[in-house]
């Protein structure tokens, strides 16, 4: 079984605005709702690959009502802590010159006992589990060094604990040694310190990284594919041109792949495939946290990875 995690979950409102300008009135007849928070981009992607998995986190109010009936809809199991302040929305506005603005609500306060809470369900959930997802932001109230306990106690049980999430967050959690990261150039930089431009640069970052105990390093590289770090050796990965419609989620696809291949026992030019593969298919879809898997099968014959020793 596939655990994800998703402590500031959202109702993700998309609207896609042509000509979109600040300061004026539109109405929009091109809009979706959807769940959403990272976490649950890559539950729905898992979901589509029909493996077992299992979301928990957080929700609260009638924002949480809806996420948790739209999951049941579809048939996702979950074990949400519910919490006494509402969930979050979070807005992204599309228009045609291939611009997106999005508006993230900062999320609720989780009290002590929730959080207390949250711990012993987690306990629980990890013994069932194989492959362990955590994703996106901390609400507030949870201290940077939530994700660096849940992967220790990860780990204790054997489990692989994918982290993918940014800031002081990302810094704390690192320092555990999940089995695979996947900050993108920017969140490279905040890690170690120094200027991550050059493709030289990258790899000594991600060495430092790997030297903390990290089994694979994953460096996103938008539009460019990305790079992955293992072992003493790297991969790049070059994915094919598509006609791009919705790029939101991408980044959670590619964490989805990742995690089906690792539950299959992937080699690892197989995994980043599939995770690659995922994260463009996912940008070929109208909605956010979707592949299709007719799609993911096409691109992953047509990615390129070349490896070599660092």
């Amino acid at each position: 079984m596939i655990l994800t995690i998703t402590l500031n979950p959202s109702i993700d409102r998309r609207y896609i605005i042509n000509g979109f300008e600040k300061g004026r009135i539109y109405r929009v007849n091109n809009f979706q709702y959807t769940p959403g928070g990272k976490g649950l981009n890559v539950t729905k992607v898992v979901e589509s690959f029909k493996e077992p998995v299992m979301a928990t986190g957080f929700l609260g109010g009638k924002s949480g009502e809806y996420i948790e009936e739209s999951l049941d809809v579809v048939g996702i199991k979950q074990n949400f802590i519910s919490i006494n302040e509402e969930t979050r929305s979070c807005l992204a506005i599309l228009s045609d010159d291939d611009s997106q603005t999005e508006i993230l609500e900062k999320g609720p306060l989780i009290s002590k006992e929730e959080t207390l809470k949250f711990y012993d369900i987690y306990s629980h959930l990890i013994e069932k589990a194989e492959v362990i997802c955590a994703s996106g932001s901390l609400p507030e109230g949870m201290p940077a060094e939530t994700y660096k306990h849940l992967i220790v106690m990860a780990k204790k049980q054997g489990k692989k604990f994918i982290l993918d999430t940014s800031g002081e967050a990302l810094k704390q959690g690192i320092e555990a040694g999940p089995f695979l990261v996947k900050p993108n150039k920017e969140e490279l930089e905040n890690l170690v310190g120094q200027p991550v431009t050059k493709e030289e640069e990258i790899t000594n970052a991600a060495k430092i990284l790997l030297g903390k105990g990290i089994k694979i390093v994953v460096v996103s590289l938008g539009k460019e594919g990305a790079i992955a770090f293992c072992g003493d050796h790297s991969y790049k990965i070059g994915v094919p041109e598509i006609k791009v419609v919705n790029p939101v989620g991408s980044g959670d696809s590619m964490i989805a792949g990742f995690a089906v291949s690792l539950l299959r026992d992937y080699n690892l030019e197989s995994l980043l495939k599939m995770g690659a593969a995922c994260g463009t298919a996912n940008a070929m879809e109208p909605e956010t946290g979707k592949v299709n898997i007719n799609n993911v099968k096409k691109i992953m014959d047509n990615i390129i990875i070349n490896k070599k020793k660092i």
